[in-house]
């Protein structure tokens, strides 16, 4: 997250625990750690390293070896991750025509470098290329 958010940046890594925590929550907004490091392929002992980091930054909460549930910071910081991912993603298919599963994973390197202002600044630039109705 940028500046204007006021949110301290988090690193590649807790941004994709969290972008992971997003994707797996059910209707309770829950998601237990085991499933964290089985999509994320990582040990259980990184998923709670991880879950400590993340909830020293107020991004999630967690009872005692309960379930990890995002708090709205945390909620809104996955989604911004997501929706970078999402907009590289798709610009890396639709435009240039990556290849799928390269456009994947280099959107997942991208997402974590480009700031909120610059994909808002490139998401409208592409608006403006669109032709008008």
């Amino acid at each position: 997250m940028d500046d204007k958010n006021n949110v301290k940046k988090l690193s590649p890594a807790s941004e994709d625990y969290l972008e992971a925590i997003y994707q797996l929550a059910g209707d309770d907004g829950s998601v237990r750690s085991v499933d964290i490091a089985n999509k994320l392929a990582v040990s259980k002992a990184s998923v709670n390293r991880a879950i400590f980091n993340l909830k020293e930054a107020g991004m999630v909460t967690q009872p005692h070896y309960g379930d990890i549930t995002l708090t709205e910071e945390g909620t809104q910081y996955a989604k911004s991750v997501l929706d970078r991912h999402h907009v590289l993603y798709h610009f890396l298919i639709d435009v240039l025509r990556v290849e799928p599963t390269v456009a994947a994973a280099e959107a997942c390197e991208m997402e974590h470098a480009i700031s909120d202002d610059t994909l808002e600044r490139w998401v409208n630039y592409l608006k403006s290329m669109l032709p008008q109705d």
